[in-house]
């Protein structure tokens, strides 16, 4: 039996127009009723991510920067780092490709400029920013950076295959085809979710893991049920048990009701 859900956020429960389908609210509702886990796991930040949990209804702990960060209601559960070091040879390597990063440091959002990037990232996440150079922040708690390119997913996707060999001791993958993250090798969502696998001594057959991007490999991998989105992208559906319906016809909803509540 099923005892938690590990699901992304955008684009498998929230339609890229920012909304909650109906189906999705009472479904996850049904969950909680049944006594089941259902946990947000997310490349978003953590004060973005804890707003959703909240519109949900859900008391869960939350997972954000793709597994960097597990807070349960203000309690820090798992929390992991880029360093220093690592931060100012990403922020230089940006400034070499010319390309737009945004910084987390200490679960705030900083950006150098006030620009397109940022204002269309943070109309799109309902998320506050703040405009300082980044030579003038102290980073000892920088959970990701996050490059951007609304412009040229093709960019992005090289970025993706060429960075590992310049940074090989970075956790670097694609949330979007617009945005390429960096962070912690030990902030992934596999890491979360065995982690609160360990937390709430679960066996691997009581967790499902639903997911529709490439960062989400990592977030089906720790499932003992993985299931794609049909919106989800090529790579992510190769390693799924299950493909389900897209965002838009609540396919989150038709898996749950196919894996989960007709066995309860």
């Amino acid at each position: 039996m099923i005892k938690l859900i590990a699901t992304d956020i955008d684009g498998t429960i929230l339609i890229p127009e920012g909304e909650f389908t109906e189906g999705v609210r009472n479904c996850i509702n049904n969950l909680q009723n049944h006594g089941i886990k259902v946990v947000l796991v997310t490349g978003r930040m953590n004060a973005a991510a804890k707003l959703i949990a909240k519109d949900l209804g859900l008391n869960t702990p939350v997972v954000s920067y793709q597994g960097g960060l597990i807070n349960a209601n203000g309690n820090i559960l798992y929390e992991q780092y880029l360093t220093e070091d690592e931060s100012k040879q990403i922020i230089s390597w940006a400034k070499e490709e010319n390309i737009h990063i945004n910084l987390y440091n200490n679960d705030i959002l900083y950006s150098e400029q006030d620009c397109y990037e940022i204002q269309r990232y943070c109309n799109n996440q309902h998320t506050k920013y703040t405009v300082k150079n980044f030579n003038d922040i102290k980073k000892v708690k920088v959970n990701k950076i996050l490059a951007i390119d609304y412009n040229n997913a093709e960019r992005i996707n090289r970025l993706e295959k060429e960075l590992p060999k310049r940074f090989p001791n970075l956790y670097i993958v694609k949330s979007t085809p617009y945005f390429l993250e960096f962070s912690n090798p030990k902030a992934s969502k596999y890491c979360a979710v065995k982690f609160l696998q360990k937390y709430w001594n679960l066996k691997d057959e009581e967790i499902l893991t639903i997911g529709d991007q490439n960062n989400d490999i990592a977030l089906l991998e720790a499932g003992g049920i993985k299931v794609a989105m049909g919106n989800a992208t090529e790579n992510l559906k190769k390693i799924a048990d299950y493909i389900t319906d897209s965002v838009y016809n609540d396919g989150f909803v038709k898996a749950i009701e196919k894996f989960v509540l007709n066995k309860v």
